[in-house]
Formats: structure tokens, sequence, C-alpha cells
């Protein structure tokens, strides 16, 4: 275990990133702290910063950095990030939020930062046949034949592609990420923390990258 990891997980949305987050979260038993979640979590309760996410996110775009860097400034200094560390998933997503964040985080620094690299056509296949339970959140992939009703095996819920799930909203998505996220790859990379991890592969093996990547950094 590395005791207080501060890490980055950077990559296209689809690359499988979420998932692998929430299993490094409790191998090295840190929080996860996905921007994507806490926004979508607003929208759902319909605070006017989540309802203006809301339009942003449907329609394939980025929330503005202003909003994003406080949002995580607050959550990185709650006990729990504080006294154990963190997984940073989904920011930051360009360069100046990357300088905020080192502002933010300047008494206790990051200890690495991670690409899970996936080629675009492969995230464009993934995130196009992803359904989700609207209730527990269950992830499906869905195949040639989609069930009518589709119904979550865990908890009954209806299951349903978000609406910003489509290949038009990913493909917007996946030309911002060109544009303005693939940047902080050679920003972190000047600074010396960046390890790139191959994202191909059984989930299994992609998770020892992972973590073989965060040891040669301890």
């Amino acid at each position: 275990m590395i005791p207080g990891a501060r890490l980055i997980i950077l990559g296209r949305q689809g690359a499988g990133k979420g998932t692998q987050c929430v299993r490094l979260s409790r191998h090295y038993v840190v929080p996860h702290i996905s921007t994507g979640d806490m926004l979508r979590t607003s929208a759902r309760e319909g605070t006017e910063l989540g309802l203006m996410a809301k339009q942003i996110m449907d329609a394939g775009g980025l929330v503005g950095d202003e909003v994003m860097i406080g949002l995580v400034g607050e959550r990185v200094r709650k006990p729990d990030a504080d006294t154990r560390g963190y997984i940073l998933d989904g920011f930051p997503r360009t360069v100046a939020q990357a300088e905020a964040l080192a502002r933010i985080t300047a008494d206790k620094p990051l200890h690495a930062v991670i690409d899970l690299d996936v080629p675009r056509e492969i995230v464009l296949e993934r995130i196009s046949s992803r359904r989700v339970c609207r209730d527990c959140g269950t992830n499906y992939t869905a195949g040639p034949v989609v069930p009518s009703p589709w119904i979550c095996d865990v908890c009954g819920g209806d299951v349903a592609q978000r609406a910003d799930d489509t290949p038009d909203s990913v493909n917007r998505r996946l030309d911002l990420y060109e544009t303005q996220t693939s940047p902080l790859i050679a920003h972190y990379s000047k600074l010396g923390m960046l390890a790139v991890v191959n994202g191909i592969g059984h989930p299994d093996h992609v998770f020892k990258r992972l973590c073989d990547a965060v040891e040669a950094r301890r």
C-alpha cells in the first residue's frame, strides 16, 4: 500500500478509466474522485450548477474551468482525501486546470500521472454500445439484439443509453479531448510525472500494468 497516494488517471472517456480507478482506489485505500460522477449527481439533484452542467454534458461539451477547479479544490481538502490521498478521474482536462491543481496541492503534491491509452476507434465503439441502469448505475454492453424493455439484473431498474453516449455526442467529446486534453500529456511528460499504460487487453492485465506504473514511482 502507498500511504497518502495522490494520482491522476488520464485517458479518453470509454478507455475503461472509471472501472480501473475504482479498483485502484480499493487497492490503495484512497477515495476515487470522479468529476463526472460529481456533476451527474448535481444534475440529478437539480441544482443550478447541475442543470447547467447537464446541458453542457448532453451536448458533448466540457464544463468550464472555474466551476471545475472550485469543485475539485473543495473535494481534495476534505479529511479523507487530505489525509489518505486520492485518485483524480476526469480532472484536470486542460493545462490551465493542471496549473490550478498544482497551486491547490502545493503543500501535498501529486505522486504520479498515468495516461491509460486506448485508440479512438475502440473508445467510440465501446461508449456507443454502453447502456446504464437508470436506478443503480450498473453498466451493460448492447449487442446485435437489444432487449425491450431492458431490465437491470441487479436492481430491476430500466436500462437505457445515456443522452451523452450517442455517437455524435461521443465524437464531439473525443474532438474536445484531442484539442484541449491531449496537451496535458506533453505538460506532465515535461514535468517527469507521466507514465503511459496500454489500456487494451483483459481488465486484470490492464490493472496490473497500472499498479506497476504506480509502484515504479514510489
